[in-house]
């Protein structure tokens, strides 16, 4: 009975997970190609299919209207219009050969197809701005600033460790500028060069190794930079050598013998310092605090099931850490939601020139499918839901820019090239770049795709 219950649950967080996977992605989809769809028709331009997904062989659905053709293929990988008199990934060359048409792309003005090309793109920053803008209207902002973390971070990772990093460091600044909440730290060390830590009162600067993030891929720790969090208790096994303490699901241990553990990387210190002896612990239960004795192994283990607090509401209850919640009118929202626009983009491009430098080994941790998949919670939140794919429309729209043939910005740059050169690429020479390009895109995919692959199997 136990075991069915586990399986429905685990099915029913998979449901809500790829639910929420493909609303995103065919939200994006679907939109970026009306970006492309929508100025094609307003210069009259053929457009002979729109689709959603991929309609290799055969289509889930399809239905013509008017001159073209709407529907949904099988194969989740993306989505395209299909314009008439324009080399694309359906590799139609039979029309080409033929005389230009006044309703083909090729027949249209240079600045007529760059606004078509730039049409998808355009629309994916568009509805990125216009999410982080709803989203700051509707739930605000809770954050925690950076000077209310008192008593330093987290860190586990022994990559970071062997860096410099220690338990109770306060990170205050990266690369010069000053850290202002701590939901900047994680990516800031990442992808920084000097940190400027406060340790014990004083002030000191880590320089960060250049391939530091292939330490990190190659080490396989998932860790990185925490807040430090008290040591709750969420189960006493009967099993447990501290099963008759008293001790019950919700306890914090805050004290041993005479040391004080107000966090869970002080209980664990505790532990190790009293391995295999009987000491008398401090509960915090209920606001109120008592004493019971405990029985540590020889291997510096109590036998009970801990973890951290689970939210900021938690934490800031318990006093560990006092929070800012910031409330955004319809008009100040507007400011606020392109500055985390603005912020995602800055990041995000700056996460792709580490991956395209292979010194950093920023390449290793790059994902497919299943790791777009995973950033989606188990559970479903909105909240979580318009802000991921608001990032993923920004990601989108960037990689779509990248100058490679086959890709939006691989049109967009021979499309220049003619503006500026006033000579137009030869339809030979379209029908090859778009084949390098294509088969450049499905080395990327597989590449993506392979190290999720080898993740799931080698983690």
């Amino acid at each position: 009975m136990c075991d069915y219950f586990n399986f429905d649950e685990d099915y029913m967080e998979f449901v809500i997970k790829i639910s929420q996977f493909l609303l995103s992605l065919s939200l994006l989809i679907v939109l970026h190609e009306l970006g492309h769809f929508i100025p094609a028709k307003a210069f009259k331009t053929r457009v002979e299919k729109f689709y959603l997904f991929f309609d290799v062989k055969f289509s889930l659905f399809k239905k013509k209207i008017g001159e073209t053709v709407y529907g949904i293929g099988w194969l989740p990988l993306g989505g395209y219009v299909k314009i008439s008199g324009m080399i694309d990934e359906s590799m139609d060359t039979e029309a080409m050969k033929e005389a230009p048409k006044p309703w083909e792309f090729r027949s249209k003005p240079a600045w007529q197809r760059l606004i078509i090309m730039l049409g998808g793109v355009t629309v994916n920053f568009v509805l990125a701005i216009i999410i982080y803008i709803g989203m700051s209207y509707f739930y605000g902002d809770m954050f925690l600033p950076n000077n209310n973390i008192k008593d330093g971070l987290a860190i586990e990772n022994p990559v970071l460790k062997q860096v410099g990093f220690q338990t109770g460091d306060r990170i205050l600044a990266v690369d010069g500028e000053n850290i202002e909440t701590f939901s900047e730290i994680p990516e800031k060390v990442l992808f920084g060069k000097e940190v400027l830590v406060e340790r014990n009162n004083e002030q000191l600067t880590i320089s960060m190794p250049q391939d530091f993030l292939s330490q990190l891929m190659d080490s396989k720790e998932k860790g990185l930079i925490d807040l430090r969090q008290p040591f709750v208790i969420v189960q006493v096994p009967d099993t447990s050598h501290n099963a008759t303490s008293g001790l019950k699901k919700g306890d914090i241990i805050v004290g041993i013998n005479d040391f004080k553990t107000r966090y869970a990387d002080e209980v664990k210190q505790a532990l190790d310092e009293f391995k295999g002896q009987q000491v008398t612990a401090s509960i915090l239960r209920d606001d109120a605090e008592f004493s019971t004795s405990l029985s540590i192994s020889n291997e510096g283990k109590l036998g009970l099931v801990y973890a951290p607090a689970s939210t900021p509401e938690t934490l800031e209850a318990l006093g560990y850490y006092e929070y800012d919640v910031r409330k955004y009118g319809f008009f100040e929202s507007f400011p606020v939601g392109l500055n985390k626009a603005k912020d995602r983009l800055t990041s995000y491009w700056g996460q792709l020139k580490a991956i395209f430098t292979p010194s950093t080994g920023a390449y290793k941790g790059v994902g497919g499918f299943k790791a777009i998949y995973d950033i989606f919670p188990n559970f479903w939140s909105w909240q979580a839901f318009w802000s991921i794919t608001a990032f993923l429309s920004i990601m989108l729209a960037v990689l779509n820019l990248l100058p490679i043939p086959a890709l939006d910005g691989g049109h967009v740059m021979f499309l220049l090239y003619e503006m500026i050169s006033g000579r137009k690429p030869g339809d030979k020479f379209m029908e090859y770049a778009q084949m390098v390009g294509f088969f450049i895109l499905i080395a990327l995919v597989l590449f993506a795709n392979g190290n999720d692959i080898y993740k799931a199997i080698f983690d």
